[in-house]
């Protein structure tokens, strides 16, 4: 049977740990090659299929390596996944300059760099797919989280402009938006509240499928959308949060 990525060159961002690993793990299986960028090595190594370029993708220069490398090791560049993302838990009034704008440069600058580079590429070689991991966090906001709902919320316009600007050079632009997963960015958030155990079975219960999302989940619907059977969907916003955000609040 002919997996599904067969053959396609793709790049991933962030894609050591969490979502951005369930993802390079999800296409290596479905027979795509990857590059894989983030500032840390994996703990656990990647198959001979991966190749990882540390770096950091608010880096000019290291978005425009990664494309090239792409260029000359792979032959061109299919799919580009952003996932690199830093968050801040403050709200506006306690976040500083220099957060503020750490976190913009790393969870959009990053993504208009690499896509910048990338959609040349892509285009010489006949069209591809960039899939950006925003969140449900664009649409509505935690508590504390006010420069990262920021980001989230550039990142869906921006991908919406890339799937106008680019569609007929048959490049497509999607945005996958989780809701609450289980990553170091959760368990984070866990770490630092008083009853973590209580923590996460509340957060269970606030799901309407019951249970918090696995970064298998998303990396499912990137599977669909770098494949070919998503060819006429571009330009959207798919939630993936196990119905939260479907849900009017609770009496």
């Amino acid at each position: 049977m002919t997996k599904r990525l067969a053959g396609q060159r793709c790049l991933v961002t962030g894609g050591t740990k969490g979502i951005g690993r369930a993802i390079v793990d999800r296409f290596v299986a479905e027979g795509a090659t990857v590059i894989v960028t983030a500032r840390s090595a994996p703990a656990e190594p990647f198959s001979e299929y991966v190749e990882f370029l540390p770096g950091d993708t608010a880096s000019p220069d290291h978005a425009r390596k990664l494309v090239m490398t792409a260029q000359e090791k792979l032959g061109g560049l299919d799919v580009l996944v952003n996932n690199a993302a830093i968050q801040v838990e403050k709200t506006i009034v306690d976040t500083t300059d220099e957060e503020w704008d750490r976190i913009f440069s790393i969870n959009v600058k990053g993504v208009f760099l690499t896509c910048r580079s990338a959609i040349p590429v892509m285009a010489e070689g006949g069209g591809g797919s960039i899939i950006n991991i925003g969140s449900y966090d664009g649409f509505v906001a935690d508590p504390g989280l006010a420069a990262y709902c920021a980001t989230k919320g550039a990142v869906h316009a921006l991908s919406r402009a890339i799937a106008v600007d680019h569609g007929d050079q048959n490049i497509r632009c999607n945005v996958i938006c989780p809701g609450w997963i289980k990553t170091d960015m959760m368990d984070a958030y866990l770490d630092s509240v008083a009853d973590p155990v209580e923590a996460a079975k509340t957060l269970d219960a606030n799901q309407p499928i019951g249970r918090i999302g696995r970064p298998t989940d998303i990396a499912n619907l990137a599977l669909w959308l770098a494949s070919e059977e998503s060819a006429f969907t571009t330009g959207q916003l798919l939630v993936c949060d196990g119905g939260l955000t479907a849900r009017a609040s609770q009496p």
